[in-house]
């Protein structure tokens, strides 16, 4: 990489923001799925508390 710096630092500056975009695309994705995983799993477990719609607050 030190090669690509000395012949066209344009080009490198270019790769590292799409390097960087790229590892934040997958972060977030990951983030979301796991947000996603924890709201069906606590759907699920509405579903199947005896007694409990879902509805209710505590007050």
């Amino acid at each position: 990489m030190a090669d690509e710096k000395g012949s066209n630092p344009a080009k490198a500056v270019s790769q590292l923001r799409e390097d960087r975009l790229k590892a934040a695309l997958k972060a977030n994705l990951a983030r979301r799925k796991a947000q996603s995983r924890q709201r069906e799993q606590g759907l699920r477990q509405e579903k199947t508390e005896p007694g409990r719609t879902g509805q209710e607050k505590d007050a």
